[in-house]
């Protein structure tokens, strides 16, 4: 498994709350609940990157469109 990467995410103390509730009821952590969610929209939107891919990272990134 690659190594997993940390970043900063800002949100408004009322989505953090229901997102702790909602993984508590879960049975989740607060983290496994938001990547839960994350890996949930990208594969409903089809940028979900196969398992195993060579790149996973280019994957979800070949799936945007291009910005000018």
């Amino acid at each position: 498994m690659p190594p997993r990467k940390s970043f900063l995410l800002r949100v408004d103390p009322a989505l953090l709350d229901a997102l702790q509730r909602w993984s508590t009821a879960e049975m989740r952590s607060l983290n496994g609940q938001i990547e839960y969610l994350l890996r949930d929209a990208l594969r409903r939107s089809g940028r979900l990157p196969r398992p195993g891919s060579a790149d996973d990272d280019a994957a979800v990134h070949a799936s945007e469109p291009e910005q000018e």
